[in-house]
Parts: C-alpha cells; structure tokens; sequence
C-alpha cells in the first residue's frame, strides 16, 4: 500500500534531533487489568487492520515509499512501566523523544503508567506520525475501551462539516498573502536534549453566548494568535510581520467506519499585524476569524495543497524526492506558518473502561520541528479544556513553555469575556 501524501513528507522530514510523534494520554480513575486490555488493544487492532503496518525496505530506485499490511501485530503494543516516583515525566519525555519503529508494526505503543500514592492510571500512546495521526488513534482507543468493558458505546456524531454551496472567499489578512510571517521569538533554550519539551495545563472551556458567529475553535484561535504577538512583542522580534496558524481539518466519520492513518487536511488563518496590536477589538477578531475558518473548511483542498501533491508524485525515484523535499523545507522556512493550533474538541467517545472507569482527561499534542518550533492542543472532557503546549527545545526552555502557557490562559481568558 502506498504511502500517503503526509505519510510521504513526513517520512522525508524526519528528524532523530526531533521526532515526529504523537502523544494521547487518557486518565483514568482505576486501575485496568494487564491480560484484559492487552486482549482488547489486540481486538481493537484488528477491527482497524489499517494500523498493522510496517515500511517495506524500498529498493535503490523505488518509486515510492510502500506499506505492508501484516494482519497481526510485530511485537506487543501494551507495556507496564514500573509504578515508581515519576514513571509519568519518564513516560511522557520517552513519548517525546522516542518514536516508533516504521519497520514494527503497528507504529504505536501504549504505555499504562501508575505512580505510588497516586490514584487511577494513566493510557499514554506514542505514535508515529508518519503513519497515523490523534483522532485515528483516539477511534482505536475507543475501540479498546469498547471491548474491555463489554458494552457498545453510542454511535458520535458526525465530524461537523461546512454547510454546502460555494464558499465566500476568506476576508483577507491585509499584508499576509505573501509575507514573511511573523516567528516565534527564541526563549532561553536549555543545553541540547532529545525531543521536544511539553507543559500539560487544564482550563475551562470557553463560553459561547446565542446566536454568536464564532466558534470554540474561533475563541482558541484568536487566543493563540495573541498569544503569540505578545510573547513576540516581551522578547523583541521584528514588528509588522503577520501571523500564519496552521489549523487540521478533519472530516472523517468517528464512527467504527472512521478511516485509520493521516487523515486530516491543512489551512493556514492568516491574522494581519495590526489585528492582533495590543487594544484589538476581540468581538471584531472573532467575526473575522470566524469567517477565514468558515471558509477554509468549506474549500476542497489536497491534504498538504497542491506543492505537496506535486512533490510526491511518483515520476522520480522516492529517494530523489527526499533530496528535494528536505532542500525545499530548509528554503521555504521563513514563509513556513508561525505556529499549530489543533483543536481536537470535545472527546465524541465515553471512553470508558468499565472497572477502570471512564477518561476523566484526555490530552494530546501534536509534533513541534523547526522552523514553527511551538504547536498548542486542546481537547475538552467534562467540560474543562485540556492544553498541551509542545515546543523545540532549539527554540524554548522549560521556562518560556511555563510562560506561554500562563500567556495563553490570560488571553483566552479575555477573549472570552470580550466576547460575552
């Protein structure tokens, strides 16, 4: 089976300095049997036999980069980390730093982390994102917890889609088009180490009054565009250039049918200089805001645009293409979005797993290379947000992460009373 378009780039990026994975964990209230769920993960893998995959060793001249499907797992997927002092901070830094194998299949594994004098238990997977993403990891998790606990959940609902017709062409960020765009200002990085750094925060969901244009996501993408200015104005970066965030869109059904691998597609929301100025109006960068998301989901679109698709056509050896992408990526580093904001949502599965009880939370977040070098992830579970602010260590330190999040807890804050 081919690599994907996204698979493909994503295997020509890669990066031992900062591997491209993935991390999901769920809390849990209790504590889950190790014969049970490794049995229900196993189960879960085969009604998604999408995820056994593993790379095929490509011949000198190969066209492409191609997939094989095994049927049954390379090696065990579920492990039980010594429940010791700190086990989570060694689990999620491995999740960081440690990608999967391609050549095993499936390129997953979950860890069940516990820590004394700590209750319940936490499910972190670590996945590599050459080869499947957040929300098609989630739909297998939920599977597992489906065959754990014996019971089927009720059916999602459907991923929301844009309404049909032709789209309004987004209102324009004056000065974006084809700019420079704004980068996020070099904190005080620590000495080198592998992976990426991370800070884990919960906060509560944003508020929508009736009847309003925008969304949550809406609120979360104007909170991360300040953010972002005003980290850039504290620590000196150039002025006048705009912000680019890139946001995934996914459309795929979350039902049993949902399609497993790499399945969302990208768009960049533009924000002018002077939108995100201190003494904006957040109502009016709400409605414009709301409007560019409205109809960047609404426009067909290739998963990475058309230079992507182009890029990975097979008409020259794969290995050529690696050489051109690399070069390619190095080159277009200063017209490369600003930062990533995915925003899962609200978690559409009880995830629950019966006498270890359902998620009580759920964090995610997405890889976070150079040049964007900081990528934020929210995802709500009982009504509180959970934030994941990841970034390069080439570009931050634990600090800086610590103040971005504080940054982004006050400016989603107001956005959120300027928006009542």
């Amino acid at each position: 089976m081919p690599f994907s378009v996204v698979d493909e780039i994503a295997r020509h990026c890669a990066d031992p300095a900062e591997p491209d994975t993935v991390h999901i964990e769920i809390h849990l209230p209790g504590r889950p049997d190790p014969a049970r769920l490794r049995a229900a993960v196993d189960g879960a893998l085969g009604r998604h036999p999408r995820v056994l995959v593993r790379e095929r060793a490509a011949r000198r001249y190969a066209l492409r980069y191609v997939w094989e499907l095994t049927g049954t797992p390379d090696t065990g997927v579920v492990s039980f980390p010594p429940a010791e002092p700190g086990a989570l901070e060694a689990a999620r830094a491995r999740a960081l730093a440690e990608p999967p194998p391609l050549t095993a299949s499936p390129p997953l594994r979950l860890e069940v982390v516990r820590e004394p004098g700590r209750e319940g238990s936490v499910l972190l997977f670590t996945l590599h994102h050459a080869a499947l993403d957040g929300p098609a990891c989630l739909r297998i998790a939920a599977t597992a917890a489906d065959l754990y606990s014996g019971t089927t959940a009720a059916r999602p609902a459907p991923a929301a889609r844009a309404a049909a017709g032709p789209p309004a062409p987004p209102p324009p960020a004056r000065g974006s088009a084809y700019a420079r765009v704004a980068r996020v200002a070099a904190g005080a990085p620590g000495p080198p180490a592998p992976g990426n750094g991370m800070d884990l925060c919960e906060l509560p969901v944003p508020a929508r009054g009736p009847g309003v244009p925008w969304t949550v996501n809406d609120q979360l993408m104007v909170a991360t565009a300040l953010t972002v200015a005003e980290w850039n104005r504290l620590h000196g970066a150039p002025r006048g250039r705009p912000l680019r965030i890139t946001m995934p869109v996914d459309d795929r059904p979350r039902g049993p049918e949902m399609p497993i691998g790499n399945g969302t597609r990208l768009v960049e929301v533009p924000f002018a200089a002077e939108e995100t100025a201190p003494g904006a109006d957040p109502r009016e960068l709400l409605r414009r805001t709301a409007e560019r998301t409205r109809a960047l989901k609404a426009v067909p679109r290739p998963p990475l645009g058309a230079p992507a698709a182009l890029l990975t056509a097979p008409v020259v050896p794969v290995s050529v293409r690696a050489r051109a992408t690399r070069a390619l990526r190095r080159a277009a580093g200063p017209w490369t979005s600003t930062t990533l904001l995915s925003n899962i949502g609200r978690i559409p599965y009880p995830l629950d797993f019966g006498d270890a009880g359902r998620a009580s939370a759920v964090w995610f977040s997405a890889p976070a290379r150079m040049p964007r070098g900081l990528t934020f992830t929210t995802a709500s579970t009982g009504g509180r947000l959970h934030l994941a602010l990841r970034w390069s260590r080439a570009l931050l330190g634990d600090e800086d992460g610590a103040r971005l999040r504080d940054l982004f807890a006050q400016r989603l804050a107001a956005v959120d009373q300027g928006a009542r």
